[in-house]
């Protein structure tokens, strides 16, 4: 995990081996409401899109293995927001302001598109079989979202640990929002991305040579031209 930012500050008129918290202190920790951190992920479906030819696939994945044709495609954007909020109280006498922040999380997948290449008609084994393949790709995504969902539910509470913050007077805002988009919405994306490695996974030589004699050949055939598509 990447290390985060803090914006907590020792208050200056407190000493490290105090015993005895400050009126600022117990205003704060006692009367402002505590840290939330709220975390949701969404899923929203999927689509599938035939139209385009498998050829027209392979040039929108953009890296695929030497020597072989993209016959589907699973497609989709993650996508992270995250809002701030949160009750302040100021000190005068120290200068120092505290906040309990209150940051919602939201994790989602833009709708999954599946293409699969006009070649291989609906109802056909080639079809069925190219569209069994894209399918794990999409449950791949979905299971992933709740483990991140975990683990940066889990990395909000141990930062924040219900506490509110320090920092001098009119800053706490801004460091607050610098954390995040420095800190917090980088490495969530991170979190996100890890997919791809498991997703790279699927798409194994094993699983290219799979697909190539699945169907007695049909697929191979209408790659070579030697079946009309669809029959």
């Amino acid at each position: 995990m990447r290390v985060l930012a803090a914006i907590a500050l020792a208050l200056p008129m407190v000493g490290a081996q105090a015993a005895a918290r400050t009126p600022f202190q117990i205003r704060c920790e006692d009367t402002i409401s505590k840290t939330v951190s709220v975390l949701t992920a969404q899923q929203n479906g999927y689509s599938i899109d035939t139209h385009l030819p498998y050829k027209a696939l392979t040039v929108m994945k953009g890296v695929a293995r030497s020597n072989t044709w993209v016959l589907g495609l699973t497609k989709t954007e993650s996508q992270v927001a995250i809002a701030l909020a949160g009750p302040m109280l100021q000190d005068p006498v120290s200068g120092y302001e505290c906040v309990a922040p209150q940051i919602a999380v939201k994790l989602t997948y833009a709708p999954v598109v599946i293409y699969i290449g006009r070649e291989f008609a609906p109802g056909t084994c080639a079809y069925d079989e190219i569209l069994a393949h894209e399918l794990r790709h999409m449950k791949t995504y979905m299971e992933h979202l709740p483990r991140v969902e975990k683990i940066v539910r889990a990395a909000l509470a141990k930062r924040f640990e219900a506490r509110p913050l320090y920092a001098p007077g009119g800053t706490a805002r801004a460091a607050l929002a610098r954390e995040i988009d420095t800190g917090w919405l980088p490495y969530i994306k991170a979190e996100m991305r890890k997919v791809e490695v498991l997703q790279a996974a699927i798409d194994s030589p094993q699983e290219y040579a799979r697909l190539g004699k699945a169907c007695n050949g049909e697929i191979q055939n209408i790659l070579a031209g030697k079946v009309p598509p669809g029959k």
